[in-house]
């Protein structure tokens, strides 16, 4: 895994000796693969050169991490319990970021802040038990930490914090079988189970699975105060408020996930991908909320302006449309029946069927499409994405004036360069779609980059809560966008949020300042 960056460190976009853009390793539908139109895309789109390089530092540097702060009684009284643990820097940088711009951006640049002070490893709920005594024992701040994948600065560690602070890994606590959740997020390679629970999280396919909330049976965590879990697992309870949403979304602020009881299903008979072209966004969206009509027709979907990997179709204007990626699964009979069902939905809205290909490779680019961001980080280009949900009355203009704000914004901020400013819609509801936003931009000629590109990322959140979008659709909130929180739950809310977080945690062990 790269520590400074997203994924494997044999997987990555590069330009080769030929100025040509290809993708290495052999783990993905894409690697090996030759992109002849990359390079005058990313040129075109950002200004940018093969000759302006700005490359990352190549390992971490040890000397510019600070000296653990250790309780030594905290210490020896782990020692005693086997677990094992690390104070190896590190082992402790790699736990001290998740995926936010400022993160990776700084350890290119070999700056590390606060770091954890240790690292352990259990192996088992009753681990994670004798982890929570001592940490409130020897008043020590833990941290939970599952796969890394954040984007809401949530593994950052508090910079005021003086404890020992403690990261708890729990990524030697899964358990695999030959089932499957249907539970697939942009992340799924590297996130965890504890980590889908602990950000409320969705994925591509809820259409036919649901979100995360819709899968767990029973949930399992350690606090200060104890164990909380509910006595059985029946489908459904009437007993009070479900305990179970104290828990999901909780961003590691009240304890550790331990287990989770997920709903599983034999892996799909029969797998079918396809894809749409539509004449322009505004068709394909009014033609997915048609589709939200009849529930459960396919896995999933993302519909998105596309001139990355289809640039010419047909009667199309290629500045205009935009493709719809589909996955079909469960039983032959039935994939071919809701296939045919999409495909004369969309034909009422200008859809024209772009092929099985097409589709596969758009579904796959989701798994790797945070690769592009370090290559942008090699010449000069950041970027981030951002997502929210909306009504599906607010789908269109939310999308128009997101964008239209974040080039304004960047104009006003000094970018010298057009910024890249655009979106997709990925999951569908009955009620509305969330929406991603992909914002970047060539940053050569400002002395601060990563504070105009916060600034520009804040007015883009102004303006989505403006036009009626949530917070975060399964981002989470973190530290990086809890100042909205009140505005968002009310004031009433917060203080509920806040009187658990007492009740549980009176000493603040779980101290990562997320949510609230």
């Amino acid at each position: 895994m790269k520590w400074n960056g997203w994924g494997y460190v044999d997987s990555k976009f590069q330009f080769n000796k030929k100025g040509q853009a290809e993708f290495t390793g052999k783990r993905y539908r894409l690697s090996g693969m030759v992109m002849p139109a990359l390079k005058e895309w990313f040129e075109s789109t950002f200004g940018a050169s093969l000759q302006h390089k700005t490359p990352a530092s190549a390992i971490p540097n040890s000397s510019a991490v600070q000296p653990p702060i250790l309780n030594e009684a905290f210490v020896e009284d782990l020692k005693s319990t086997g677990i094992p643990f690390s104070q190896d820097a590190e082992d402790r940088v790699f736990r001290a970021h998740g995926h936010c711009l400022h993160e990776i951006f700084a350890l290119r640049e070999g700056k590390v802040g606060r770091v954890p002070d240790m690292v352990v490893w259990p192996s088992n709920h009753n681990d994670v038990v004798k982890i929570v005594e001592l940490a409130c024992k020897h008043n020590v701040c833990l941290i939970p930490y599952g796969g890394g994948t954040s984007v809401s600065s949530a593994l950052e560690c508090p910079p005021e914090e003086t404890r020992t602070i403690v990261s708890v890994d729990t990524s030697q606590m899964l358990n695999e079988s030959g089932y499957c959740t249907g539970h697939e997020p942009d992340s799924m390679e590297f996130s965890s189970l504890g980590g889908w629970v602990a950000t409320r999280a969705s994925g591509m396919k809820k259409n036919i699975y649901g979100n995360i909330e819709d899968l767990v049976v029973h949930i399992r965590m350690v606090t200060p105060q104890g164990v909380i879990e509910k006595s059985c697992q029946g489908p459904r309870m009437s007993t009070g408020p479900d305990i179970h949403h104290f828990i999901l979304g909780s961003e590691g602020t009240l304890g550790v996930v331990t287990e989770v009881t997920m709903k599983i299903r034999p892996m799909p008979e029969y797998q079918k991908y396809g894809s749409v072209v539509f004449p322009n966004f505004e068709q394909g969206v009014a033609c997915l909320r048609e589709l939200t009509l009849i529930t459960n027709v396919f896995a999933g979907h993302a519909l998105k302006p596309q001139k990355f990997y289809i640039t010419k179709f047909k009667g199309f204007d290629p500045n205009r449309l935009c493709v719809a990626t589909l996955l079909f699964e469960g039983d032959r009979e039935r994939v071919l029946q809701h296939e045919k069902q999409v495909y004369d939905i969309a034909a009422k809205f200008g859809g024209l069927a772009a092929g099985e290909d097409n589709g596969q490779r758009g579904y796959m680019l989701t798994f790797v499409i945070a690769y592009l961001r370090d290559l942008g980080m090699d010449y000069y280009v950041i970027g981030e994405s951002f997502e929210t949900s909306v009504p599906w009355d607010r789908v269109l203009d939310i999308c128009r004036n997101v964008k239209e704000r974040i080039i304004r914004e960047c104009k006003e901020r000094g970018v010298q360069f057009p910024p890249l400013s655009t979106c997709r819609v990925t999951q569908t509801y009955d009620a509305g779609a969330c929406v991603y936003f992909y914002f970047a931009f060539n940053y050569r000629g400002l002395s601060d980059p990563v504070h105009v590109y916060e600034q520009v990322e804040h007015a883009a959140r102004d303006e989505i809560l403006a036009n009626g979008g949530s917070l975060s659709h399964h981002h989470g909130v973190g530290k990086l966008r809890k100042e909205w929180m009140r505005e968002t739950v009310s004031r009433v809310g917060m203080g509920m949020l806040k009187s658990v977080k007492d009740y549980v945690d009176p000493g603040n062990i779980f101290g990562n300042r997320n949510l609230l």
